[in-house]
């Protein structure tokens, strides 16, 4: 096995329980780190046998950009499992969605939830 990792992938969108989080919208922030099974790609050299990392960042930019989610725990589940569906050498995928504009009444840096996909 081995493990790609994506970090700090940055997308805007409209995510949140409040109407003024969908309305304004924010920056989130995803880490992936996908645990693979080797098969041929450590030998053969070829993107085939492996996760493409570009075509991993459209699949994750394209459900963090669309439907809205109220929770960023159902969204880090929605990429992991949208992940995993799209390359069947990924074992584990561990996803972390960080939100740092969260709605709190205090200063902090950001609010993150990590899920692991299979559990």
């Amino acid at each position: 096995m081995y493990v790609i990792r994506m970090k700090n992938c940055a997308f805007f969108a409209r995510h949140g329980v409040l109407d003024e989080e969908e309305t304004l919208g924010q920056r989130f922030y995803v880490d992936a780190a996908l645990t693979v099974e080797p098969g041929r790609a450590l030998v053969d050299d070829s993107i085939d046998d492996t996760v493409n990392y570009g075509v991993a960042f459209a699949v994750i930019e394209k459900i963090i950009t669309g439907q809205r989610r109220f929770l960023i725990e159902a969204l880090a589940l929605e990429v992991a499992r949208a992940l995993t569906a799209r390359f069947p050498q990924i074992k584990k995928a561990e996803i972390t969605v960080r939100k740092p504009n969260a709605p709190v009444p205090g200063v902090l840096d950001h609010v993150e939830v990590t899920v692991v996909w299979p559990e």
